[in-house]
C-alpha cells in the first residue's frame, strides 16, 4: 500500500562533528549515490535530510540503465529480492485507444540489465540511504538546512553570485529529544541533492524553467486495477488522450496498487480554473478509454496530488566548493521516467569527481565540472526525446515506418543509454521536429 505519509524511523540521530570533507544536501537517490560511493573511497561524509525517512516521493519507474549504478552501489541482490514488481517493457497508446506492441529490452540486449524494476520510492529511498550509512557516511535526517555559506570574495557584479568558494552550511538540526539546535558545519565540497527544490540553483538565481516543457500532472495511487499478465505485468504503459492533450501514466507497484497519473501543458491542465485535482483528472480519463479499461474495478486509494511546472535547468551546474546533482541541477518530464536514473548516474560521476579533487586538494570549478559535459549530454538526449514526444502531429511509430535504421537508437534511448556515442543521430533524422538549436546539445559548466 502506498503511504503519502508513512510514519518516520525512530532511530536516534548520530553525533555531528565541525567538519567534514563534503556535506551532501539531500537524502534522496542523487544525494545517497554520491555519499555512498564517497564514504566508500575513505572520505568523510555528511548527509543532511530534511525529511524524516521514510518519507512519500513520487518517481516510482526505473528504466534498464540504472543496473549498472545500482551494481556498483551492491544493491543489485536487495532489489532481486524485494517485492517491486519487474519491468521488462514499457507499451505505448496513442489517441487513447490505438495501443502500440511492447517495447521489450532484452529483445535489444539479452543481458540481465533489460529487466529493471516499479519501485516504492520510501522504501527504495530508505535502502538507498541506509546503503551510504553502511558506506561510513554520517546521515541526520530532520535537517534543515538554512543556508551555504561563501567565503569573503565580493559578489559577481554582472550575476550577484558569489564569487568565493562555499565553504560551510548553516543548519538547523532536530535531535532524538525533539528539540532544535542550529549549527554551521564546514566542508571542503558541498553537494546539492536537494531535488526539485534546487536549493542552491535557486538561492544563487540559476534555476531556469524549459519555457517548451510548461507542464502540470495529476496523480493517485489506485488498487485492484487491470493488470497484464506474464512479463508485462509489470510494464509501464504511456496513454495519449483523444487528441493528444496529454497523456497518462500506469506503473504497476507491490500489493496489486499502481500509481496512474496525467500530464498536460499548464494552461490546458490548470488554466482558467479548470476544477479540482479530481475534476481535471476524471476529465482526461473520459478522453482516454484504454485508461477507463484498465481503472474501471479498481478503487482510488490515495488522495490526488499535483505538480506543477516542473522542467527547469540550472545554468550553471558547479562553482568552487559546490556542485548540484540529480533534480538539482535540472528536472525534463516524467514521461520517460528517466529522473532516478539521471539521479544515480549523476551522484556516480560526481562521486568520482570528489574523490580525485580531495585527492588534489584542488575544489576549483574546472575541478568540479570535470564529469559534467558526459552528464549534461546524456541529460539534452532525454530532453530532446520529450520535446519530440510533445510535438503535434509527430508520431514515433511512423518516424519508424519511414526511418527502421534508427529503431536501435530509439530504445537505446528509451532503456537510457544515452551516453553511447551515435545515438543522438537520430535526432538529425527528425529535421524540423526539433528546431536547429536543439539538435546539438548545449553543454554549460562554468
Amino acid at each position: 500500500m502506498i503511504q503519502v505519509n508513512p510514519t518516520p524511523n525512530a532511530e536516534a540521530q548520530p553525533e555531528l562533528n565541525s567538519q567534514y570533507d563534503v556535506i551532501v544536501i539531500g537524502g534522496g537517490p542523487a544525494g545517497s549515490t554520491v555519499a555512498a560511493l564517497t564514504a566508500e573511497q575513505g572520505h568523510d561524509v555528511l548527509v543532511l535530510e530534511r525529511a524524516p525517512f521514510p518519507r512519500f516521493h513520487i518517481g516510482e519507474s526505473l528504466i534498464p540503465e540504472t543496473y549498472w549504478t545500482l551494481e556498483r552501489l551492491g544493491l543489485l541482490d536487495r532489489l532481486k529480492q524485494s517485492a517491486f514488481p519487474k519491468k521488462f517493457s514499457v507499451q505505448f497508446v496513442s489517441d487513447g485507444t490505438k495501443v502500440s506492441a511492447p517495447f521489450y529490452f532484452d529483445d535489444h540486449n539479452p543481458h540481465e540489465s533489460s529487466q529493471t524494476w516499479q519501485i516504492v520510492r520510501s522504501d527504495f529511498d530508505q535502502m538507498m540511504l541506509d546503503n551510504a550509512k553502511d558506506k561510513g557516511a554520517t546521515c541526520h535526517t530532520s535537517a534543515r538546512v538554512l543556508d551555504v555559506i561563501f567565503d569573503d570574495a565580493p559578489l559577481c557584479p554582472e550575476t550577484g553570485e558569489p564569487k568565493g568558494r562555499a565553504t560551510s552550511v548553516k543548519v538547523q538540526l532536530v535531535n532524538s529529544a525533539g528539540e532544535k539546535e542550529t549549527r554551521e558545519i564546514t566542508a571542503k565540497i558541498i553537494v546539492d541533492a536537494t531535488g526539485q527544490s534546487a536549493f542552491l540553483a535557486t538561492r544563487l538565481g540559476l534555476k531556469k524553467p524549459d519555457e517548451r516543457l510548461q507542464k502540470g500532472t495529476v496523480w493517485s495511487y489506485f488498487k485492484e486495477a487491470v493488470r497484464d499478465e506474464g512479463r508485462d505485468e509489470g510494464a509501464t504503459i504511456i496513454m495519449q488522450t483523444e487528441g493528444k492533450q496529454s497523456w497518462f501514466w500506469y506503473i504497476p507497484l507491490p500489493d496489486d496498487v499502481v500509481s496512474v497519473g496525467c500530464t498536460g501543458s499548464m494552461q490546458y491542465m490548470f488554466g482558467n480554473d479548470r476544477g479540482t485535482p479530481e475534476e481535471i483528472f476524471q476529465r482526461e480519463l473520459s478522453r482516454c478509454p484504454a485508461m477507463q479499461d484498465r481503472l474501471a474495478p479498481s478503487e482510488r486509494v490515495a488522495d490526488y496530488l499535483t505538480t506543477r511546472d516542473f522542467s527547469y535547468r540550472s545554468q550553471k551546474a558547479a562553482g568552487p566548493g559546490w556542485m548540484l546533482i540529480g533534480d538539482a541541477f535540472g528536472f525534463i518530464d516524467p514521461v520517460y521516467s528517466s529522473g532516478v536514473f539521471l539521479a544515480l548516474k549523476s551522484g556516480e560521476l560526481a562521486a568520482d569527481a570528489i574523490h580525485d579533487a580531495l585527492q588534489a586538494n584542488n575544489f576549483s570549478t574546472e575541478e568540479l565540472s570535470v564529469w559534467q559535459p558526459k552528464y549534461i549530454e546524456g541529460l539534452e538526449m532525454f530532453r530532446k526525446l520529450v520535446y519530440a514526444f510533445y510535438t503535434p502531429g509527430f508520431s514515433f511509430g511512423m518516424f519508424l515506418k519511414e526511418h527502421p535504421q534508427y529503431r536501435s537508437n530509439l530504445v537505446d534511448l528509451l532503456v537510457g543509454d544515452v551516453f553511447r556515442e551515435g545515438v543522438g543521430e537520430i535526432f538529425d533524422a527528425m529535421g524540423e521536429i526539433l528546431p536547429p538549436s536543439d539538435r546539438q546539445p548545449v553543454i554549460t559548466t562554468t
